[in-house]
């Protein structure tokens, strides 16, 4: 007998080659009138954020306040900066451009605008008191699934570590997703955040709170993120582009709804502790995360495999589990991530990252129960593995 389980997916999305040229439109419909847009420097020297900007300022009806201070994993005092602004400025909409950070840098915004305070009154589930500003999400990198989850992770710069938020009323009223804004992206950049995705996948597919629509969305996800990450990264198909887009989106949806794992609870101590990019540091880790789950779940873990492209017909049930878990060793290997030790991360750290891992809101969704010494296992193989 199934669990019982709710489903949720609050946000309308919207996708096509040049859709972002609707948003402006659509804010003006809704009757909004002093719009914040949410991004981060780099967007803004790429031009990437001014394609969202021109289509905001053209309509003649919206104020448009640009809040361009978005940084990786994002921090509490800059979620705080950009709502005394936003308060200020009366602003009564949010379009967030960029990767998860400026898409929970918005939500982290949105949610003082409706309860005042600072972000870590909000940490947990279910403590948002009312729905936040409109917020339209439009992703410029293929990893990040924000734009579908009603979940934002914030940086605690006090205590150094992330911080979760989590409420219906944060979710993004609209997610528009243009290929073309992911069309010039960096390969380096498509392979971690494409990575990221494929994480937020397998995770999502395989973590306790999985239902059978999240089951569903995992495994397509998985197969669609699959197919089009090396291609994506070693040329310039757009149609790979925007199917890693469209992956990234639907493994949003999985993990949204069901929770990620150990991996993501060692790639957030990273994270925290280094400021280490989030999709490099869920790439790095997931192998790891994979090895020590398969045996707990090894029929999800075939599936998984065969998702990925193994032809899994004449293996055992194991053999086609582990056969995922090398299949994403090579894939980590072709798209050249490099290896924990090669980012930085310390062998005097691990105990730290062990605990702090240990502790993650999302450790009881691991297919596999997990503590600190297996953290601190996974980590230290992680460390001594060359890429």
């Amino acid at each position: 007998m199934l669990n019982n389980f709710e489903f949720m997916l609050p946000t309308t999305i919207r996708y096509g080659v040049g859709i972002r040229k609707e948003i402006g439109q659509a804010l003006v419909d809704a009757g909004k009138k002093n719009v914040m847009l949410v991004t981060d420097k780099g967007l803004i020297a790429a031009g990437i954020a001014e394609k969202i900007s021109s289509v905001l300022t053209e309509t003649g009806s919206l104020a448009v306040t640009l809040f361009d201070q978005v940084e990786p994993n994002p921090r509490d005092t800059t979620v705080q900066k950009g709502y005394e602004i936003a308060k200020s400025k009366g602003i009564d909409a949010l379009v967030a451009v960029g990767g998860g950070s400026s898409m929970d840098t918005a939500k982290g915004i949105g949610v003082l605008l409706v309860g005042g305070g600072v972000i870590k009154d909000y940490e947990g589930l279910g403590k948002v008191p009312a729905k936040i500003p409109t917020l339209i999400a439009v992703p410029t990198t293929v990893g990040t699934g924000s734009e579908v989850t009603f979940w934002a992770v914030i940086k605690d710069t006090k205590e150094n570590y992330k911080l979760s938020v989590g409420s219906p009323f944060i979710a993004p009223e609209f997610a528009y997703l243009d290929p073309e804004l992911v069309a010039t992206l960096p390969p380096s950049i498509i392979a971690a955040t494409g990575m990221d995705a494929l994480t937020h996948a397998i995770e999502g597919y395989t973590a306790t709170l999985a239902e059978p629509i999240t089951d569903a969305c995992g495994l397509y996800a998985i197969e669609l993120i699959s197919k089009n990450l090396r291609n994506a990264v070693y040329s310039d198909d757009l149609t790979a582009r925007g199917n890693l887009l469209l992956g990234s989106m639907i493994a949003g949806i999985c993990f949204g709804n069901s929770d990620v794992g150990g991996g993501h609870c060692m790639s957030e101590s990273l994270g925290g502790l280094y400021d280490m990019p989030h999709g490099i540091a869920n790439a790095i880790m997931l192998p790891y995360i994979m090895e020590y789950n398969y045996p707990a779940c090894m029929e999800k873990f075939a599936r998984i495999a065969a998702a990925l492209g193994e032809r899994v017909e004449r293996m055992s049930e194991r053999e086609a589990a582990y056969a995922a878990v090398e299949n994403v060793r090579k894939l980590n290997k072709d798209l050249e991530i490099q290896s924990l030790k090669e980012v930085g991360a310390k062998l005097e750290d691990l105990d730290e990252l062990a605990e702090r891992s240990a502790k993650n809101v999302s450790v009881d969704s691991n297919p596999r129960k997990a503590g600190k010494d297996d953290f601190y296992a996974m980590f230290m193989k992680a460390m001594n593995d060359a890429r």
